[in-house]
This record gives C-alpha cells, structure tokens and sequence, in this order.
C-alpha cells in the first residue's frame, strides 16, 4: 500500500488506543505507589504524539524508500497567516558551490574517497527548490519600487520581507533520506516569528539516489544563493553576520560539516549555528546507541526499508551474509576492508608517521591491556619484529581497523566484516570521514558560536554531548591518529584551528530525538525561545555583545578572570560560565529559569549586574579575549523548562572514551543492525527476488532508450556524426553550448549529465550512473531530450513511434519532462491538500 495518509490512518489509530490506556495504567500505578517524580510520559498529549512519530517512522521502514520519500516530500500549502515564496537556485550557483568542494576535497580524496568530481553534480532539476518563509504580519504593507504592480506574487513577497535583516538558514533533517520543506514547513515559521526575520529553507536531494556530497552540495549552494543572489534574484546580498544556520538530526549534521568547509576554505562564516539532535556519528560508536533506544523515536534496527529497485542495493542478501567474520587477509570482495592483522611494514610505518601521539596513546592503552606490552614497546619505538599473517596476539585497538572491519569486543577475537552498506547516505568506507561523521572532524575551532540541543532519551545524546566540548575544548578532545594520517586537511586543521569554539550545550530531560517536534510541550517552548534569543544576540552589530543571553556585557567585562568568576558565581548564581582556565570546583555554575519570557530576560539581566559587581570587587581584568578566554554553558533542563546544574565532565561517561575508539563501526550496533536486517530479508525475501527481475527489464529499457536516442543524432563532445566509428569523448573539450530549441535545449550552465561518467566510480546508489531504476531511466530522459548538459553537442527529435508509446504509459509524457526523483522533486498530492497526513500532523501539534 505505501506510505500515505490512509495507511498511516490504520497503522496509527490502534497505537493511540493502546497508548490511552497504557498511559492510565502507568499512572494508575504511580498514584498507588506514592511516586511524587516527575516524567515527560506523565502528559497524555506527549506519550501519545511520541508513539504517533515512532509508530510513523516504524511504517515507513516497513515500507520502501521512495515511498517514504514521496509521502514527506508532498506539497502542501503554506497557512494563511504565513508568508511563504518558493523559489529556485540556479545552476550557476550550484556549479560554484561544486568549485568549493571540489577544492576542499582535492583531485586524490575526489578520486578515491568520493567516486569523482562529476556524478554528484549531476540533478534532474534545473536547480534546488527553497522557500522564503515568514509571517504575514511582519511584511511591509507597500513596495516602493518601479512597476510594483508587473511584479508576481512571489516576488513581490519576498521584496516586502526584504526589511527583515536576520535570516534563519534552515536545513530540515529525516536521516538523510527522507523529510522535506514540507515535514518542517511549520516548525520553521515558527523560528521565523519568534526571531522576528524570515528563514530560508532548502529542499536539498536526498540519499540514498544522491548520497554524499550531494546534500552537502546543496546546502552550501543555498548558503552562497544568500550571500552572492544570482542575477534575477529578488533578495539582495545578506550579509553572513545576520545568517544563523540551523537544522535537526542529519540537517545539524549537514549545518556543522558546512560550517567546516567555509571555515577550512577562508570564506565568510555566519553569526552562528543551532544543531538540533544532530546526528555527527554515522559509525555509532557512542553507549546511547544501545542504551537509550526504549526512550527514542529512531527505530531499533536503524533507517530500513521494503526491498525496492532502488534500496536496499543488494536486496538478496550476498554468498555468505550481510555481516561475516574475515576470512582472509585482505578479505574477499565486496568488502574493500581493511587488513585482518596489519603487516609489518604497516606496524612500522604508522609507528614513524607520529610517533609522539602514537606512543602517548600506546602507554595509556598499555595500562589497560598489560598482555600486549611487548607488542606495544616495540611498536611505538618502530622497531617492531617481523610478523607472519598470524599475529593472534595483535590488539586490534592499536591498529584502528578500518571500515567496513568492525571493532570487537574481544580484542582477540576475528573482526567481523560488512557485506552490505549500512547507511543510505554514505558507503560503509566513508563512514570515517569528516564531511561525513564531523565527530572525526580534525578540528571543531574557529567555528561561529554554536547552539546545540539534546534529548537526554535519545540514541544520539553521548555523540552530541562529546561534539559540544570536542568544539569548546578541542585541545581536551583530539581525533584519534589514524584519521589524522589519512587526510592531509585532517592533520593540517588539527594545528591549524585550536581556537575554542563558543558552544551553548542544552540536554533536556526524558526527551527524544528532535525534542522542537513536540512543539506543545514546556521543553519544546522553552527551546523555542532559547533558539530565539540566540538568533537576536549572535545577530546583533555589537561586537560587544555575547552571542549567548546568558553572557551579555560589554567588551570590558568579557576580560573578567575566569576562574575567580566561576568561583564567584558558583556561590551567587545558578549560571554555568565555564573557562579553559575554569577551576573544576567552578565548573558546577548554573541558573534556574521559568518558562516565562519575564523571567528569561529578568535573570539574564541579574547575570549581567553580577558581573558588574565582580568589576567593583576589583576582580582581575588582564585576561583578553585574544588570549585565550572562552565561555561554554553546559545545562540540563527538566520538563518544566527549568535549567539546572550538568555534572562535571570527570562525571560523564560519553566524554572518557578513549579517542581510539571513536569512530569506529563496533560490534554490539552492528550485530543488532544484522539483526533486524535478517529479519526483513525472511519477510520479504519474496519481493526481493522480484526486484531483481524489475532491475533487469529496467536495464533493457534503458538500453533501448539510448540505442534509440542514437539512432536520433545523440551526440557527446568528442564524438563524431559516424556511428560506425564513434571517437571517445575527452572530457577536456571545450563544452558546446549549441541549442536545439524544438526538442529541448542545452544548458550552458548544467555541466555534466550522466552519460558522463565512464571513468567514474560513485557510490552504487546514485542514480546518476545507475541503469536499472525508474529514477535513472527519468534522469537519463531528461538529460537527453529536455534539459542536456554541455556535453551533448545535439538534443536529439523524438520519433512519433515512442511519443505514441510514451502517451500509453502512465508515468511518462511525451509532451512534458520526465518527473524526477521524489528525493528531490515535490510531489503534488492528489487529495484535498488540507486532508494530507502532514497538514492533518501539523494541525495535530498545534
């Protein structure tokens, strides 16, 4: 049936009459126990709208991808007290946003790490779908500009919110895979209100058919649509210190390594970020991913799907499992692993690249691990013995094994190996990189002001908590070496950006994934408005000015001593200022603060009056904010909307893991993924075999296609009119920009299509050089007769025949562009819009 809001009707009702009385049950017996304690659950209109979105999630990985893609990527409207003007950026901003990258990355990262430098710029639309979003209220009543009255609707928009200087950058999450505008339309006006600007929401592409960089891509296209309009652009230049970029889960994700490669790149950052959830650790290698999943939204087994054409790539499981232990030393293909035990070239080798680091982190592994000792002297004074293939008494800690290798629990035991590609967004190789889990980021410093938000019952919450103080603290919390030799940005960043980023740290009490969801509850208000606040300060043109509330003074008073201001405030207030220099009996600072905006603005100004009477008591004010003085604020806040106290780093778990073992695929994760993939592959394990039977009749409709579109006058640069002789394309010509104005055109600003990608290699989902989807047949469509790169030197005439065939086929048009991937393209529903799952939702939470 799919993903839509009938099924979503009959999965969700007996789960919120099971929930109804579940919840009075529990209460029931909390009431006879004399249990005075407090609970998120405890609210009815929460325990039910949690087990809604868990039930919702839980249908759509029961259902295929594109199902689940199509049903939260529908169009519905805006409501009418909003103003909201879609628009489109084009192509010449995404070719500039692809220079960056392919900058960043470098031709050798471009070529083995990424696939290429061509595929991820590949699209089926002529640009990214994005929305100017505020409320109604906040638009100018006239426009005072020449011929006002020619100008559409939407222009005329987004011309009256033009006096709205702050611009909320938002990024919607949904796994990388799914969610769209429209899943966050409502939660983003809500920032646009509450910040008194406008947001600008990008619907960027999504994996698995345009897995990383793609989403990347588009998002630092939609950051430069805003600092450097385009020709015909409505907006002017914003200036970087009015954008905030925000985003939840894989959105945060993509805000942070955005912010990364501006950063690394020397170009203008904005005032700040806020990361909502943000899923920074795609190897799971933090506890919560165990421990915390009764108390989250995400689903037990991960993000899977109904076998489709598309995803799973392989939907038979492959000759020996989807998870197996190695067999050999290198393994068996599919997995492009790394070694079952390192060599002794390779002991050597990474014991000579860095040896300080190296033998710091082997004396204090060596403590742990005393039987490994002769091994570990010996290696880190690179002197190692010879070692045969069978080294039984290897610590597999020492070597950092690479994906798709998984680390076990038993250092002694044969690590198990990856068949099969875990996460739709990334392949299991690139699992480790940096644009990819910024956790393994070689440095988080010199970073705007961040925001971050955590649920304390959510999977996620130690890899977002260690995020927070690895950007504060990046001399405290260093990557671990083996990342550092595998990318030379990687080692440079590490030394190159020491500065301590500004980081706000919120962990709110019994919430899960993306607490601003639940926008009805105390903690999502209490949010809400801290988000708001943080906007208005990181925002504000006094250089002055903190870009946190709680630490607003002027420049002056920022120099207080930080230690005898920690220990000052520890005895006078419930604020919590911490320092590099902060003693730890001062790191226990924090506020206590009502719901209520009153109360928000009265105790940030009773901060700023204590700071002033630290200044009167004569504190020292030597220390300058180029010397090294920085301030992070770390709290919980309970249900209520009241912060209290976060125990000391010593206290927390997530931030004593050895750097060895972050970012690295581990056992218990894995096993479980396994787990509940066997079991999707015994259900289905009918329809997995028809998908593959589809992807072959795919496969001929493509060949045909293209031997027709030949025998049409197809033709590549390079190529000539002699189809007995055809010349091999060189990439290096100089591109045509000739039209065809009958049949289609040719796009001098689209690049590259996907007949373009011979020498190419990316990631098996991408639809860019897939030949056995519906998504790739239409993107192959569209690049031939309707909107071709410059590399075609024709766009060939469509034969009457295969119109004729094309008019008795319901999902194509000879008259009209193929549609593309719904992970790109909205889909327009087929309902009373105002009857759509997602508008009935959003009324739901409201």
């Amino acid at each position: 049936m799919g993903v839509s809001t009938v099924s979503a009707a009959i999965h969700i009702t007996p789960v919120v009459i099971q929930t109804f009385f579940r919840h009075g049950k529990r209460r029931a017996q909390k009431f006879k126990d004399s249990v005075e304690e407090e609970e998120a659950l405890d609210d009815i209109f929460f325990d039910e709208a949690f087990h809604i979105v868990k039930a919702f999630i839980e249908l759509g990985v029961r259902n295929t991808i594109e199902s689940l893609q199509s049903f939260t990527n529908t169009h519905v409207p805006a409501p009418y007290w909003a103003a909201v003007a879609p628009v489109r950026i084009p192509l010449s901003l995404c070719n500039d946003a692809a220079d960056v990258l392919i900058k960043w990355f470098g031709p050798q990262e471009l070529k083995h790490v990424v696939g290429g430098e061509r595929w991820w710029q590949v699209r089926g639309m002529d640009g990214i779908d994005c929305e100017w979003i505020t409320e109604n209220e906040y638009l100018l009543d006239d426009l005072h500009v020449e011929n006002s009255k020619q100008l559409s609707k939407t222009d005329a928009t987004i011309l009256r919110m033009e006096h709205l200087e702050t611009v909320m950058l938002y990024v919607h999450g949904g796994g990388f895979s799914w969610g769209s505008i429209n899943t966050h339309r409502y939660q983003i006006i809500r920032y646009a209100r509450k910040i008194r600007g406008r947001a600008f929401a990008v619907n960027y592409r999504k994996a698995p058919q345009y897995p990383f960089p793609c989403p990347l891509h588009d998002v630092i296209s939609a950051y430069l649509y805003l600092i450097r309009p385009p020709m015909g652009a409505r907006h002017r230049s914003i200036q970087p210190s009015k954008i905030v970029l925000a985003g939840d889960s894989a959105g945060g994700n993509l805000c942070l390594t955005a912010l990364t490669v501006l950063r690394d790149m020397g170009m203008p950052l904005p005032a700040g970020a806020i990361l909502i959830s943000p899923w920074v650790d795609l190897t799971h290698s933090f506890p919560s991913i165990m421990h915390n999943s009764k108390t989250d939204i995400i689903p037990l087994h991960g993000f899977l799907a109904r076998p489709s054409t598309l995803w799973p790539i392989d939907p038979v499981p492959p000759l020996g499992g989807r998870v197996c232990a190695t067999e050999s030393n290198p393994p068996p293909k599919p997995g492009h692993a790394d070694t079952l035990h390192p060599s002794a070239y390779r002991v050597q080798e990474d014991a000579s690249t860095d040896t300080t680091e190296t033998v710091q982190r082997q004396e204090e592994m060596l403590q742990q691990s005393p039987k490994h000792a002769s091994h570990s002297e010996s290696r880190a004074s690179g002197k190692s013995k010879a070692l045969d293939t069978d080294m039984g008494d290897c610590d597999i800690d020492l070597w950092e094994p690479k994906p798709p290798k998984v680390l076990m629990k038993d250092p002694d035991a044969v690590p198990l190996e990856l068949r099969s590609q875990i996460q739709q967004y990334a392949t299991t190789e690139q699992l480790t990189h940096p644009l990819v889990s910024p956790i393994v980021q070689g440095s988080l410093g010199n970073l705007p002001p961040l925001y971050i938000i955590a649920g304390d019952g959510e999977v996620l919450r130690d890899e977002i908590i260690h995020l927070a103080h690895r950007a504060a603290h990046p001399e405290d919390y260093r990557v671990r070496s083996g990342l550092l030799r595998e990318g030379n940005r990687q080692k440079e960043n590490a030394t190159k950006f020491t500065t301590p980023t500004k980081v706000h740290l919120q962990v709110f009490d019994d919430m899960c994934h993306v607490l601003t969801v639940f926008s009805f509850t105390q903690s999502a208000k209490y949010a809400y408005r801290s988000i708001a606040e943080f906007v208005k300060h990181a925002t504000n043109d006094d250089p002055g000015l903190e870009p946190f509330p709680e630490l607003q003074r002027p420049p002056s008073r920022a120099s207080v001593d930080s230690e005898a201001l920690g220990e000052h405030m520890a005895k006078r207030s419930p604020f919590t200022i911490f320092s590099r220099k902060t003693s730890p009996k001062a790191k226990n600072v924090l506020r206590q603060q009502s719901t209520g905006v009153k109360l928000y603005n009265q105790e940030v100004a009773a901060v700023a009056n204590q700071i002033q009477n630290l200044e009167q008591e004569n504190l020292s004010s030597s220390q300058s904010t180029t010397d090294g003085f920085f301030v992070m604020v770390r709290e919980r806040v309970d249900i209520r909307g009241v912060t209290r106290d976060m125990e000391p780093r010593e206290e927390m778990a997530c931030l004593q893991i050895n750097s060895s073992q972050i970012g690295l695929i581990k056992e218990a994760p894995t096993v479980r993924w396994h787990e509940g993939q066997k079991k999707w592959d015994i259900m289905f394990a009918h329809e997995a075999r028809r998908v593959l039977k589809h992807r072959k009749r795919i496969e001929r409709k493509i060949q045909d296609l293209l031997r027709s579109a030949r025998e049409q006058g197809l033709l590549l640069v390079g190529e000539t009119d002699s189809a007995d002789h055809p010349q091999k394309r060189d990439a290096s010509t100089e591109r045509s920009t000739s039209m065809n104005p009958i049949d289609g055109t040719i796009r001098s600003d689209r690049r590259w299509g996907p007949l373009d990608l011979d020498d190419e290699h990316p990631p098996p989902s991408a639809i860019a050089k897939r030949r056995d989807t519906p998504e790739s047949l239409a993107l192959i469509k569209m690049a031939i007769y309707h909107s071709a790169p410059v590399t075609h030197l024709t766009v060939p005439r469509l034969k009457p025949l295969d119109a004729v065939k094309a008019a008795f086929d319901p999902h194509d048009d000879p008259m009209r562009p193929p549609r593309q991937s719904v992970s790109e393209q909205q889909v327009q529903t087929h309902i009373i819009p105002g009857v759509h799952g997602l508008r009935i939702w959003d009324a739901i939470l409201r």
